[in-house]
């Protein structure tokens, strides 16, 4: 398997509606097969809705900023320095409340497990 060496210019962009992903590892990207690595900015007021990972595990580790971040019905701030781990099929969102974007970094992994890598479920918390 070969190494690669990715700068910030060269990280793979995604956008998405009120974020940015910059992936620095996925199948295709990198040679793996099983490691996602994403560092992900979200404007003020935008978030990433309800969703989940089918059969993948994740960690978010916080940058920059301060994240309203859900974990099932949970809700706490998050500030630098900050992770959250996720189980996979667990329900979560990361949404942005504050005057300035939100920083952070999410690895996920099994690449390979079956399912997408995520299933939206839209704005409002789980039941």
């Amino acid at each position: 398997m070969s190494h690669r060496f990715t700068t910030a210019e060269e990280a793979e962009f995604e956008g998405a509606e009120g974020r940015n992903h910059y992936w620095h590892s996925k199948p295709g990207f990198t040679e793996t097969a099983d490691l996602l690595v994403v560092r992900c900015v979200i404007e003020p007021g935008q978030g990433h809705a309800f969703h989940y990972h089918p059969n993948k595990e994740e960690v978010i580790y916080f940058i920059s900023g301060e994240a309203e971040q859900w974990i099932g019905k949970e809700k706490r701030l998050m500030g630098p320095g900050s992770s959250v781990y996720i189980p996979a099929d667990v329900v979560h969102a990361t949404f942005n409340k504050s005057d300035s974007p939100i920083e952070f970094v999410a690895i996920i992994t099994p690449a390979s497990a079956e399912g997408p890598i995520t299933v939206d479920l839209g704005e409002n918390p789980p039941d």
